[in-house]
């Protein structure tokens, strides 16, 4: 393996690592030597996600948290270091969404989606810098998304959670640089996931639109993402800091 690409003895916590997305990242750093926390709510799914990452021949084990809730959230970060002494990446990409137009969100309904979208990525970085200021040395990833670029009638508080983590993304790469931590996003597209499967029932015609507007013609698939969570992770990506890199099939650039 080249080195620039070695995680070999790092440490990756990974939340909603137990699907989708979070789970072909997962399976990428695993790949690439990592030891991989699995950090979810869903006890059985996270037993999945584990046994796919080890059967792999990749390193895991699952941390329950909820990270609607700090304390769960700097659990998790302590869980992680008394198991393996350290930990060197954060991954924050759990996330949800509730679709409907916007007069007709509850105000709890937008404080969730905030809360599980953004939220929670800045407790969870906040809990991590002090094992990254402790090494001089940290990888953090978060999950944006293109409605961080473009609008969406249906999605009024998930486009304003994935805004919100960019911005976020920028402030703390300033923040931290002097740590050597180096904080960026990855802005997903259509992917086909859960939560994208649901998209296409509440939303009319959204399979072809997207086929039309994607230059690579297809949906994305979970394993798209591996190959850039290993690349933002490792010393590969030491002078990329604050970025935020569209992984999309090229729907975010077509006219």
């Amino acid at each position: 393996m080249n080195p620039l690409f070695d995680l070999s003895g790092k440490v990756a916590i990974v939340t909603g690592g137990n699907g989708g997305i979070g789970l072909g990242m997962a399976q990428g750093l695993a790949v690439a030597g990592a030891t991989v926390v699995i950090a979810g709510r869903n006890h059985h799914k996270n037993s999945e996600a584990v046994a796919a990452v080890q059967s792999q021949g990749g390193q895991a084990h699952a941390v329950a948290v909820d990270v609607m809730q700090q304390a769960s959230c700097e659990q998790m970060v302590q869980s992680t270091l008394q198991a393996h002494g350290r930990v060197d990446i954060l991954v924050n990409n759990a996330g949800m969404n509730i679709r409907k137009p916007p007069q007709s969100y509850a105000l709890a309904e937008w404080n969730e989606v905030m809360q599980t979208n953004l939220t929670s990525a800045f407790v969870c970085s906040q809990a991590v810098y002090g094992a990254f200021e402790k090494n001089r040395a940290g990888k953090i990833i978060n999950i944006g998304s293109m409605m961080s670029l473009f609008g969406a009638s249906f999605a009024t508080p998930y486009a304003a959670s994935k805004g919100g983590m960019v911005q976020m993304t920028k402030a703390l790469a300033c923040a931290w640089a002097a740590q050597n931590i180096q904080v960026n996003a990855i802005l997903p597209g259509w992917i086909d996931t859960d939560l994208t499967r649901q998209a296409r029932v509440d939303v009319q015609g959204l399979h072809d639109r997207v086929l039309e507007r994607t230059p690579a013609k297809r949906w994305g698939v979970p394993n798209d993402f591996a190959g850039i969570a290993v690349f933002l992770a490792s010393s590969a990506s030491d002078f990329i800091t604050g970025a935020a890199i569209p992984v999309d099939g090229g729907y975010s650039v077509q006219g």
